[in-house]
């Protein structure tokens, strides 16, 4: 026993010393960088730290705390901060992280969490100097605030204000043209990189469990049938339902459903000319009331086979934070039973306050498997149910308005890397995702889905979902930018499809299909800068 408890004592001080040992080394990191190194950091950080606490930062420690609150940062995973220190060209300080340049090089295509976006801006920046600034400023005029402002300064103010962004770089073409033309270059070498990079967007790993033979989740002439049976229009599928479908709103559609990587091989500025030539209206979004918001949180399960989803109120709060900034009235339902649900459609598809609302939004948060989301009581309830109730016989009040479903089916098959996350698929081996999903045909739907049906779909057991996360997350920042909800679910999808487990194996796709007959474009609400 005393043998047993000394080496106990001595594997704690062991890891005791492993973690000081680390932070020694950050110690040493940051007393080799200076004001503008702390600047440049936070300026490669914006896309991953709130900007309010960058803002509190005045050194490179700060940064670290952050970095290492928010899991981005860890003894046994350091390869964030090795690849800041390696844009700011800091290389003899990669050895104190256990890396060198060739190997930060060589992981870089793979293990990259800089956008090429936030990479552009800031090479930008190092190639602008005062002179070059100055005149940048002039050209301005008076559509920025006359306050001393360094480069990254300037360039991070036009990104917030939505003058700039990953797809919209004409106004940067022009100062740099103007200014500094031989910065025209790198813009044009990002171009080609981002394309390259939409062309070969990570593969969702678990697609491994696809039946022997399978190789495509879906095919062109699956993508085909799908953005078909969008166009057609209720009209002409009226009559379109399968024996023993039970038809809510006359019919039921069959519609495929594609994550929207499918469409982000194409070149963006591609989109953007096809779209400019046949003007899209955008759906009325200045009523009395912005809407309602529904959402069903299912923490705890009565049922023995479905576990706790401990996560699951980060996303509950962060989408009630949101849609109430958007201007929703929220309504929260937490551990919802099967007879409650029903309750709960029954209220919302009759609710008189709809009359005077622009949009209508339902978020489900709990486990679910093909097709189907479970009650806390553990009773399987089609997705195609629920969006029955609001059809255009079911609920008239909606008619005309813009439908949001937001579905984070998370299925709790726990795993256990260093970074608590819990797997979505029950039984994943054992299911197949149908290259159909039926929808209600009637126009003025919008459904996202966390994941493709049968596939794993992940849950951090205190920071919430990937997607339910990067979903408020970019509601946030691309409503400021007038951009459609379209738009944001392609940036949603890029985002959670970029992520990965601690190993880098578990990775997941989200998908959506719609029959919007405009734009979804919410108004940025008062005083909507400050979050």
């Amino acid at each position: 026993m005393a043998m047993a408890s000394q080496g106990q004592c001595l594997s704690s001080s062991s890891d005791k010393n492993r973690k000081v040992n680390f932070r020694e080394r950050l110690l040493i990191i940051d007393s080799q960088l200076g004001v503008k190194d702390v600047e440049k950091l936070k300026f490669l950080c914006q896309d991953f730290v709130s900007h309010k606490k960058l803002e509190t930062c005045s050194s490179a420690l700060d940064i670290f705390d952050l970095l290492l609150a928010a899991d981005l940062l860890r003894e046994e995973d350091s390869f964030f901060l090795a690849e800041l220190l390696y844009i700011l060209e800091w290389i003899s300080l990669l050895r104190h992280l256990n890396y060198t340049k060739q190997q930060v090089e060589s992981l870089l295509p793979t293990q990259r969490k800089v956008s090429l976006f936030r990479n552009l801006l800031y090479e930008l920046s190092e190639g602008i100097i005062p002179e070059n600034l100055q005149s940048m400023i002039f050209l301005l005029g008076d559509s920025i605030p006359k306050i001393p402002m360094t480069s990254l300064g300037l360039l991070l103010y036009l990104e917030k204000q939505g003058k700039i962004d990953e797809d919209n770089l004409t106004s940067l073409e022009y100062l740099c043209g103007k200014t500094v033309p031989k910065l025209v270059e790198k813009i044009e070498k990002y171009k080609r990189e981002k394309a390259a990079q939409l062309a070969t967007l990570p593969v969702d790993k678990e697609t491994e469990s696809l039946h022997q033979g399978e190789e495509e989740l879906f095919s062109r002439s699956d993508t085909t049938k799908f953005l078909r049976a969008l166009q057609e229009g209720p009209c002409q599928n009226e009559h379109t339902r399968s024996n023993g479908d039970r038809a809510t709103n006359g019919a039921l559609a069959s519609v495929s459903m594609i994550p929207a990587s499918a469409t982000l091989g194409a070149s963006p500025n591609t989109l953007n000319s096809e779209a400019s030539t046949k003007e899209v209206a955008v759906y009325r979004m200045h009523g009395k009331h912005r809407g309602h918001c529904v959402i069903v949180n299912n923490h705890r399960f009565t049922s023995t086979s479905l576990p706790d989803r401990p996560g699951t109120h980060k996303d509950a709060e962060s989408l009630k934070r949101v849609f109430q900034w958007l201007g929703f009235t929220v309504h929260t339902h937490v551990d919802v039973t099967k007879g409650r649900m029903d309750e709960v459609l029954q209220e919302q598809k009759s609710h008189p306050g709809h009359a005077d609302g622009d949009c209508f939004v339902f978020c489900v948060l709990t486990h679910g498997k093909d097709r189907m989301v479970y009650s806390s009581d553990g009773v399987p309830i089609p997705i195609g149910e629920i969006l029955s109730h609001f059809t255009a016989q079911q609920c008239p009040g909606l008619v005309g308005k813009p439908k949001l479903f937001f579905i984070q089916a998370c299925q709790g098959e726990a795993i256990q890397p260093s970074v608590p996350i819990e797997a979505d698929a029950l039984n994943p081996e054992d299911t197949f995702p149908p290259l159909e999903y039926r929808i209600p045909i009637t126009v003025d739907f919008l459904l996202g889905l966390s994941t493709v049906p049968g596939y794993l779909s992940f849950r951090h057991m205190e920071e919430g979902s990937w997607y339910i996360q990067s979903l408020c997350k970019h509601l946030k920042n691309f409503v400021l930018r007038h951009e459609d909800i379209l738009s944001i679910l392609t940036v949603v999808n890029h985002d959670v499809s970029r992520k990965a487990d601690i190993r880098g194996i578990k990775k997941q796709m989200p998908q959506s299909a719609n029959t919007l007959t405009k734009k979804v474009v919410f108004p940025a609400p008062p005083g909507a800068l400050q979050w």
